[in-house]
C-alpha cells in the first residue's frame, strides 16, 4: 500500500467513525428526551446535521421539528434553500423572527445594526414556549475557543445559561442527559468534526448546499479586514468603496457581520483544497460578531446563545 492509499483509507475511516458517532447521538437523544428540536438555519453545518438525522432514522421520518431564529438579515439564497429542504423532506419548521421581539419592545435594535447577538432571547423564549428539552446545534470544537470547552451534551440552566463548571464527563460515549424541570440540554453531534471533515463528508454524500458557499460574483466593500455586502442590514459607509469580486462564504449568519472571502472555488473539490490550505477557522476569518471582544463567544454562550 502506498502512502497516498494509506492516507485515503485513514480519511475514509475517520468519516465513517464521525458519522457513526453522530448517528448514535441522535438515537440516544430520541430515546432519552421527550421534545428535542434541531436548530436549522440552512447553513452548511445545520444542513449536515439534518442529513445525519435523516440517516439516523431512515426510512422513518425525522422525529424532531426544526427551529430557525431568523434575524431578518439573512441571505436570500439561504432562506430559499431552507424552505426547499423543509418542503422536500416534509419537515415541521418553527421560525422565531427577531423582528417580532423588536416590534413588541422585548428587544432593542443595536446601534451597529447587527442582529446576531439579539438571537439569544428569541431562542430561549421559543425553547420555553414549546418546552423543548434537547436542542441540537451544529457547533464544532475547532471553530472557536469557547466551543472547544463544551461537551457534546451541554446542560443549560432554567435561564438557558451555560456554566463551564457544570460540564459533565463523557467517558466511553456515555452521555448524561439528566436535567431538572425548566432546564434543557444543548446537543452537538458535530463536536469532533473539523471544517475539512464537514466538506469531505459533503463531497462523499453529495449533500446540497446554498449557492453562496461556492464562488460567485458579488458587490462587496471592505470593512475591518472583511468583505461585506449591502442588504437590509445596511451598506457601505463614507469612504468604503464597492467592488464586484468573485467571492464565496465559508459560514452563514447575519448579513451585517458575515464576511465573504475572495475565492474561485466553484466545486466541492475546490473548496476542500482551499480549506486544507487555510490557517484560520471560518468564524475567525469571516465573523465580525466574534471580534467584539476576546471572549465574545463565551460571553454570549453564558447568556444562552447557540
Amino acid at each position: 500500500m502506498t502512502t497516498l492509499e494509506a492516507a485515503t483509507d485513514a480519511a475514509r475511516d475517520n468519516l465513517i467513525a464521525l458519522e457513526s458517532e453522530a448517528v448514535h447521538i441522535f438515537r440516544e437523544v430520541a430515546g432519552e428526551f421527550d421534545r428535542p428540536v434541531i436548530l436549522f438555519s440552512g447553513g452548511k453545518d445545520s444542513t449536515l446535521l439534518l442529513h445525519l438525522a435523516i440517516k439516523a432514522f431512515w426510512p422513518a421520518p425525522v422525529p424532531f421539528p426544526l427551529l430557525h431564529v431568523d434575524t431578518g438579515h439573512n441571505f436570500e439564497e439561504v432562506i430559499d434553500f431552507r424552505d426547499r429542504v423543509v418542503e422536500k423532506y416534509g419537515l415541521r419548521l418553527v421560525v422565531a423572527h427577531v423582528q417580532d421581539w423588536i416590534d413588541d419592545g422585548r428587544l432593542v435594535e443595536r446601534p451597529d445594526g447587527t442582529r446576531n447577538p439579539l438571537q439569544t432571547q428569541p431562542l430561549l423564549d421559543t425553547i420555553a414556549e414549546h418546552k423543548f428539552d434537547a436542542v441540537f446545534g451544529g457547533g464544532r470544537r475547532d471553530e472557536e475557543r469557547a466551543r472547544a470547552k463544551e461537551r457534546i451534551f451541554s446542560l443549560r440552566n432554567a435561564f438557558g445559561q451555560w456554566d463551564p463548571r457544570r460540564q459533565r464527563p463523557e467517558l466511553w460515549n456515555l452521555y448524561n442527559g439528566r436535567h431538572r424541570p425548566g432546564e434543557h440540554v444543548r446537543v452537538f453531534p458535530l463536536s469532533n468534526w473539523t471544517e475539512a471533515d464537514v466538506w469531505n463528508y459533503i463531497a462523499r454524500e453529495g449533500v446540497d448546499l446554498p449557492s453562496i458557499y461556492y464562488a460567485h460574483k458579488r458587490k462587496v466593500y471592505r470593512r475591518d479586514g472583511m468583505w461585506l455586502t449591502e442588504g437590509p442590514w445596511g451598506g457601505p459607509r463614507e469612504g468604503e468603496k464597492v467592488e464586484e469580486l468573485t467571492v464565496r462564504y465559508r459560514t452563514v449568519g447575519d448579513g451585517s457581520c458575515t464576511g465573504a472571502v475572495e475565492s474561485t472555488a466553484s466545486t466541492v473539490e475546490d473548496v476542500i483544497a482551499e480549506v486544507q490550505a487555510s490557517r484560520l477557522t471560518e468564524r475567525g476569518a469571516t465573523r465580525a460578531d466574534d471580534r467584539l471582544s476576546e471572549a465574545a463567544m463565551e460571553d454570549r454562550k453564558r447568556e444562552g446563545y447557540f
